[in-house]
């Protein structure tokens, strides 16, 4: 589909779809905008994504709550330092009324995937998902299963010095779209919470499916078609190209991945907004997200007590705008 054919009573009835989508989900998230907006981007591009905070801030009840407002099938693995991939993934079981061996298929067989604290599982258990996030295949035994779309992540992990966490791989980081830090509500939005969770008002329950699958393949067509000027991914190559640059305080920059996710997330923050182009604004809105999990500090970095959001910020202000 070109801009041209990309016309407005089209893209004026999506809109509607995406509001009417983000009031069911407002039922029972309270603000959380910025968690709520970063999960629609990865739904509607395709893209995995990572929540970090810490507990209780609403991340798998904010997960959940969007698998049931897009009627997708929603599976929630909590990872524990005893999970095997087997628990994941699924197994070959040996039926001894008729001798052969049958598979039993994991909870990885679904549309969308809660991995609830995926940092407090050994490595070995989180690279499980390894093949099923970039290959969208499960392997088990000698045959391969393709998983059925639209097939979405959503990790949860609390901050690393918190006990009992383990760093995750940087191939598997790598692979989520983008990793949102998820901050506590303001002092509104927790007010609106204790009244709406522990005073004489029930918690909404029943929440209804507002769109189908067949709603987010049609959006991810309008999110493709989003005019992206050769200018915007001249500006989203010079800030990648800028984490590769010699450092001391960066050991390794961003992947090919970074450009490829800026570019989509770009698009779908100009389409949530209203727009059928995207702005160097849409870029720089997301760059945080997308480049603050492949970006791996120096020591140099972590002894001046430097953050990915500090020299993401330095370099935004190093690129010239288009």
């Amino acid at each position: 589909m070109t801009q041209m054919q990309y016309t407005a009573p089209r893209y004026q009835r999506e809109r509607e779809v995406i509001a009417e989508l983000k009031q069911e989900i407002s039922r029972v998230i309270i603000g959380q905008e910025y968690m709520v907006n970063g999960i629609l981007i990865g739904l509607l591009t395709g893209g995995h994504i990572l929540l970090e905070g810490v507990p209780g801030l609403a991340k798998s009840l904010t997960a959940g709550t969007v698998a049931q407002a897009v009627g997708l099938d929603f599976k929630r693995i909590q990872f524990t330092p005893d999970l095997l991939p087997a628990d994941i993934i699924g197994t070959e079981i040996y039926n001894q009324k008729t001798g052969e061996f049958m598979i039993k298929k994991g909870p990885i067989f679904s549309h969308l995937i809660l991995a609830d604290e995926i940092n407090r599982a050994p490595a070995k258990v989180q690279s499980a998902l390894l093949e099923a996030m970039q290959e969208k295949q499960v392997s088990i035994g000698d045959v391969t299963y393709q998983l059925e779309e639209p097939f979405l992540v959503i990790a949860t992990q609390n901050p690393l010095e918190q006990q009992g966490t383990y760093p995750l791989p940087e191939a598997q980081q790598d692979r989520f779209m983008l990793k949102l830090k998820i901050q506590y509500p303001t002092r509104e939005e927790e007010q609106k919470i204790i009244q709406q969770y522990s005073l004489s008002q029930a918690p909404p329950s029943g929440i209804s499916a507002v769109i189908t699958k067949e709603d987010i393949f049609t959006i991810r067509s309008c999110v493709d078609s989003i005019y992206l000027d050769e200018k915007i991914e001249n500006y989203v190559l010079d800030i990648v190209f800028k984490t590769r640059e010699p450092s001391p305080y960066i050991t390794c920059g961003a992947s090919p991945r970074a450009s490829i996710n800026l570019i989509k997330a770009a698009k779908c923050r100009a389409f949530l907004m209203g727009r059928d182009y995207a702005v160097p604004d849409d870029v720089k809105a997301v760059a945080y997200d997308v480049l603050r999990h492949r970006i791996l500090l120096s020591y140099e970095a972590e002894a001046e007590e430097l953050t990915p959001e500090d020299l993401i910020a330095e370099i935004l202000e190093q690129v010239h705008l288009p």
